[in-house]
């Protein structure tokens, strides 16, 4: 679900992070789809030289995935194979989370392999060996540098799934079937454009994809050997601090060499993060919905059913014995104390049905029933916040219901007087809260009754737009903040604290810096619970 603020923040993020033409390119594919070269330079008005750079980069860092297809060719001449170029929107957003990421790689495996993972967050796309290459420009002259330090950093993180190799950088679709080619008739023309550029999509991401028997796998190599003189001199030379969009020219696509194109290039699995962070929002949610115990249960099962979930949108967990769960229960803080039946309890208040017959007891949990709970009790509270408790009622009332009601019966089931119901009514009608329609009775005389209903589809994608603008808004003022006070923050920090005035605008930024990031990252967990979970 890409909507225009969730077009302008992606924009933004990709023009933060490196620079403008990335982004203006970035926004021409995220706007008219999926692209060829020619395309693109017709329609950003850049040089074919800038546009392929910025395609470089954009790929670098897992924000575009080309492919190639056949193209028939003009009257009397043969097919040819044309290279298209689509956007990843998700992972363009993504660079938002990243405090997020090392934050879970820190707590699971230390602050080493966080130094790793910092890296590849922040190149994109490395080879192990420019990973060391990296990680020897940070360490200082006291420090010992250790290759296998790093290497066995990097394995926990390939072994924790936290990395991946990464995807083809340029797989080849092969024409469809004459099975599929009907399929793709039906409809109304723009209907037809937009089912078959979205299964070509599909289809050069699941071709890009590296085979799970491989996606983690690490080769052994003499790792003290990959550092070598004569690999140093190949590999980019970057210093610490400066721009990332600088860090692509000699790392991807068909301006590497033939030794340096044999070397497997790794990536952030982002899939893992955001599936844990589905369900860190899960388990907060049950524990304060019901209990921390049926909490406890929920983080037992989804741990036994990890091995068993590939997808982020899965519905229900795999199923896991009642014995199965309580040994994973007891390890848990908290879950010590635990018996079956206190178990078998929780599973009950979770939504599973008890067995009827206890012999293989076994329970699996609907993930999505919990997060669509969890995207009810959001929206609520929006609506609380911004337009009373009467309001709430309303639209918890037709929430819950699903279906139209007339005014008076949406006020005598809230207690609300009619004509503040009317108006609370149409206020959130304007802003999109609501669906009306009209309906006229012809009798003695005509009558006119408004019914009211929630929309649950177009309701959540504007809920979605007006959090990708409060994101957008967020990450704009902590930059004019940013920018307001970058006299202070150029200076040497003993002078700013030597200064009564510069001290006190330099602890009023920290302060409204935290709180705008604070704020961002929570808004950001309810923007996961809409378009990631």
């Amino acid at each position: 679900m890409v909507t225009q603020h969730g077009i302008k923040l992606a924009v933004y993020l990709v023009s933060s992070f490196y620079g403008d033409h990335n982004s203006k390119v970035c926004e021409c594919l995220i706007r008219r789809g999926t692209l060829t070269l020619a395309q693109i330079i017709r329609f950003t008005e850049l040089s074919r030289e800038n546009v392929r750079h910025c395609l470089l980069a954009l790929i670098h860092q897992n924000c575009v995935q080309a492919f190639s297809i056949q193209q028939e060719g003009a009257f009397g001449e043969a097919p040819k194979i044309v290279t298209h170029y689509m956007a990843l929107f998700d992972n363009i957003i993504h660079h938002m989370r990243f405090p997020k990421f090392i934050v879970i790689v820190k707590e699971e495996l230390g602050e080493e392999c966080e130094k790793v993972f910092e890296a590849l967050l922040q190149h994109g796309r490395l080879s192990f060996s420019q990973i060391v290459d990296r990680h020897k420009q940070t360490v200082s002259k006291e420090e010992n540098f250790n290759v296998d330090n790093i290497q066995e950093s990097f394995t926990k993180l390939v072994n924790g799934r936290f990395v991946e190799r990464c995807p083809a950088p340029e797989p080849f679709l092969a024409p469809p079937s004459e099975e599929e080619t009907p399929a793709k008739k039906r409809g109304a023309k723009s209907s037809k454009v937009r089912e078959v550029s979205e299964t070509i999509e599909q289809r050069a991401l699941a071709a890009a994809a590296p085979m799970e028997s491989i996606r983690f796998l690490v080769e052994t190599h003499n790792w003290s050997d990959v550092s070598d003189k004569n690999n140093a001199e190949k590999l980019t030379a970057v210093t610490i601090g400066k721009k990332r969009k600088q860090d692509f020219l000699d790392t991807d696509g068909g301006l590497l060499d033939k030794d340096e194109k044999k070397e497997v290039l790794w990536r952030v699995n982002f899939e893992e993060f955001i599936r844990r962070l589905r369900h860190k929002a899960c388990i907060a949610n049950v524990m304060s919905r019901l209990n921390n115990e049926c909490g406890i249960v929920l983080s037992a099962i989804l741990e036994l059913t990890r091995s068993s979930e590939t997808k982020v949108n899965t519905g229900s967990t795999a199923s896991v014995s009642i014995n199965a769960v309580y040994d994973e229960v007891i390890k848990k803080q908290g879950g010590l104390g635990m018996n079956l039946e206190r178990i078998r309890a929780c599973l009950v208040e979770l939504g599973c049905e008890m067995p009827t017959i206890r012999i293989d007891e076994e329970y699996s949990i609907d993930l999505k029933s919990i997060i669509e709970l969890a995207q009810n009790e959001e929206v609520e509270s929006i609506v609380l916040k911004r337009y009373g408790r009467e309001a709430y009622r309303m639209f918890r009332f037709l929430s819950k219901s699903g279906r139209l009601h007339e005014t008076d019966k949406i006020a005598d089931t809230t207690f609300v007087e009619k004509k503040d119901a009317i108006k609370i009514l149409y206020k959130l009608w304007k802003d999109d809260y609501l669906q009306m329609e009209k309906i006229t009775v012809n009798g003695a005389r005509q009558t006119q009754f408004l019914l009211w209903k929630v929309n649950r589809q177009s309701l959540w994608e504007h809920v979605l737009d007006e959090m990708y603008h409060a994101a957008l808004n967020l990450r704009l003022r902590i930059a004019d903040e940013l920018e307001q006070e970058k006299e202070i923050l150029q200076m040497p920090k003993d002078k700013v604290t030597q200064v009564e005035e510069l001290r006190k605008r330099y602890e009023r930024l920290k302060k409204v810096r935290i709180i705008y990031e604070s704020s961002l990252m929570n808004l950001d967990d309810a923007l996961m619970l809409f378009h990631d979970f």
